[in-house]
């Protein structure tokens, strides 16, 4: 730990007050690695049966013992650290490692809430410790020790702020990407036509569906792709059809359908079979023969296509 990193030779102070100065910050990090999860977890005990308000009493009783218990492990370093020379200097400089090391401590659970990863457990409840055994290095008169305290403070800063908060965000991400990769079977995707990019993407349990719209907003395109489990063994037309509707089958169980729109244009649907999907693509404003390209396209998804659209924040997940 910190402590034991100090018990190194250090210039400018004898073998005697090196040890001290180890033993010293080794009590503080025990100290308070023992005593602040007890506190934290008296406090979300009395939360937890009685509200904010219960926490009120705990804090009057805790935070005095536990400023008290810090105040006895500076009485070894009576010859180390000047401001532990006598017993009310002792508790003011308690007192002072208390508040700086507890900021320390919030800063911990707020990277942790965060989801930076701080171990197990054991390592966190070791971590505890750590930044009153940090605040109370710079209260030892020694270059080194401070420049020791400084480099670990620095260290912390680093990982809990940037390196951390990275490294959640990666994991966040590759979970998120899992969860989509639950019906890997649905995830196709075809080319986007000429002058259209893919808008949105919604994967469910049982299909995934592709919106394609215009590049250019003042001229409507658009275009649905639906993959899903197939319900029958071949694309099959409805057995009732809408006035105006009309629908075919070819020999290789490709479905089309053509439905007449007030405006008098069409709307057409292909429907093919995709390996071991069914997959549709509709489209008022794209040509069966565009259609048909954008079938002739499909492709299963890939990592890279799966992380822009999550990047883009164009894809979702349904229930």
């Amino acid at each position: 730990m910190f402590a034991g990193a100090l018990a190194d030779k250090i210039p400018g102070m004898t073998s005697g007050r090196r040890a001290l100065t180890a033993l010293h910050l080794l009590l503080v990090w025990a100290t308070m690695a023992a005593a602040v999860p007890v506190l934290g977890f008296g406090l979300v005990m009395a939360a937890w049966g009685g509200g904010r308000g219960a926490t009120a009493p705990v804090l009057l009783l805790g935070v005095p013992l536990t400023v008290g218990l810090l105040a006895t492990t500076a009485a070894p370093a009576r010859t180390v650290v000047p401001l532990c020379g006598s017993v009310p200097q002792r508790l003011g400089w308690a007192v002072s490692v208390f508040v700086l090391g507890t900021l320390g401590v919030l800063a911990g659970l707020a990277a942790y809430y965060g989801g930076v990863d701080l171990g197990g457990a054991r390592t966190r409840i070791a971590l505890a410790g750590a930044p009153y055994a940090v605040a109370a290095a710079f209260f030892v008169p020694n270059r080194r020790v401070r420049l020791g305290a400084v480099t670990v403070l620095a260290a912390g800063v680093v990982y809990g702020g940037f390196v951390g908060p990275a490294q959640a965000e990666q994991r966040r991400q590759e979970a998120e990407a899992a969860r989509y990769r639950e019906h890997a079977e649905l995830l196709y995707l075809g080319a986007a036509p000429p002058g259209m990019q893919l808008s949105r993407a919604e994967a469910g349990p049982a299909s995934f569906s592709v919106d394609y719209r215009g590049v250019r907003e003042d001229v409507f395109s658009y275009v649905a792709l639906t993959v899903r489990s197939p319900l029958t063994p071949t694309p099959r037309c409805p057995d009732l059809r809408e006035k105006g509707v009309t629908c075919t089958v070819d020999a290789h169980g490709e479905m089309r359908m053509v439905r007449d729109l007030p405006s008098g244009e069409h709307a057409v649907t292909l429907v093919r079979r995709y390996r071991k999907a069914e997959v549709e693509v509709t489209s008022q404003t794209l040509g069966e023969p565009g259609l048909r390209r954008l079938l002739n396209t499909l492709h299963p998804l890939s990592d890279e296509e799966l992380e822009k659209l999550m990047r883009e924040k164009k894809i979702n997940r349904s229930f």
